[in-house]
């Protein structure tokens, strides 16, 4: 098993982690809203829903790394590129882990508007390079890596909003932790929770997305040698 070997494992499960964890945070944020249950069986949804979309969201982090050192294989990159994706996770991992474990503190509070910021320059880098990319003539042997580009920065695009909607959710927590909670607060959670949904369901489907162009690579000058190879044998 080569370098190469090794990261296409870690891809494959950074995706199953990410698309997993996140079915889980969406079926608890459900039992954080239902009124019928009691406070304290709310608070326990929500301590689960908040430490499980830990995992989706270190998966993110390092998956533009991972996945970037894998199309290397089919798309060479410059050196100051790849040094750029090597210092990526780490650099974005460990802001999100700070965010995490330092929840409500002032500098976790800074943090979390540098990472806000980080990530709008994620998804303007991405387009832009994928633009100039299919300009020049970089892509056009291995479109799919363009494409999933474009999608990731979709996937990004999508956290961001769900960031714009998910206030009132989070209000709605800290009253059921200081068992402050109304009936405004719990209609004022359900509308919050349900405007960020169909982020989220974009997000799945954005990620379903990734995985075929991964596996079948449309496009993909490779692809097409080995289809040509075949055909003979298959009648076509």
């Amino acid at each position: 098993m080569d370098l190469h070997d090794l990261f296409l494992i870690v891809h494959l499960l950074l995706f199953v982690y990410w698309l997993g964890g996140d079915m889980g945070v969406f079926y608890s944020s459900g039992m954080v809203i239902d009124p019928k249950l009691s406070d304290s069986a709310r608070m326990t949804a929500a301590k689960i829903m908040v430490n499980l979309d830990f995992v989706p969201r270190i998966c993110m982090t390092l998956m533009l790394t991972v996945g970037g050192l894998l199309s290397e294989k089919f798309v060479p990159h410059p050196l100051w590129q790849t040094v750029g994706m090597w210092l990526l996770a780490p650099v974005w991992l460990s802001m999100v882990v700070t965010i995490h474990l330092n929840e409500g503190k002032p500098f976790a509070k800074l943090v979390t508007r540098v990472d806000y910021w980080f990530r709008w320059i994620i998804v303007i880098y991405l387009l832009a390079s994928v633009g100039l990319s299919f300009a020049t003539g970089r892509l056009t042997d291995e479109p799919w890596v363009g494409a999933k580009l474009a999608i990731f920065a979709g996937l990004v695009f999508c956290g961001l909003m769900i960031r714009v909607y998910i206030p009132d959710y989070i209000k709605g927590i800290h009253a059921l932790a200081a068992s402050t909670v109304t009936d405004e607060s719990n209609v004022r959670m359900a509308k919050s929770l349900k405007q960020c949904r169909p982020f989220v369901l974009a997000i799945w489907a954005g990620l379903f997305i990734e995985c075929y162009l991964g596996v079948v690579k449309p496009g993909s000058a490779t692809t097409v040698e080995v289809l040509s190879a075949l055909g003979p044998l298959f009648g076509f």
